[in-house]
């Protein structure tokens, strides 16, 4: 995502069941290109770490990040955010 490219992953793990489960394909846009809004699928980094979260409220450039299973990361600069999900196809 730093060289501005689109990027596809397949996340391990179950914080974000419903919206993206273990092994789906999601498809990355990096942040710049999209307006950000509340519910959106993000790749973040949250206190060293990265993340394919949700973001949960925005408020004066910052960006609340969380699971999809009501846990909260925190609050983080909306410079924080690389990525945007525009694709989210189901492992079979």
């Amino acid at each position: 995502m730093n060289q501005g490219q689109e990027v596809t992953i397949r996340p391990r793990g179950h914080s974000m069941r419903g919206k993206v489960n273990d092994g789906d394909l999601v498809t990355l846009v990096p942040a710049q290109e999209l307006p950000l809004e509340v519910g959106d699928v993000v790749l973040v980094r949250v206190a060293g770490k990265d993340y394919l979260h949700l973001i949960k409220a925005i408020s004066g450039g910052r960006c609340l990040i969380g699971n999809n299973r009501g846990g909260i990361n925190g609050w983080v600069g909306c410079q924080s955010i690389y990525g945007k999900a525009v694709d989210i196809r189901r492992s079979t």
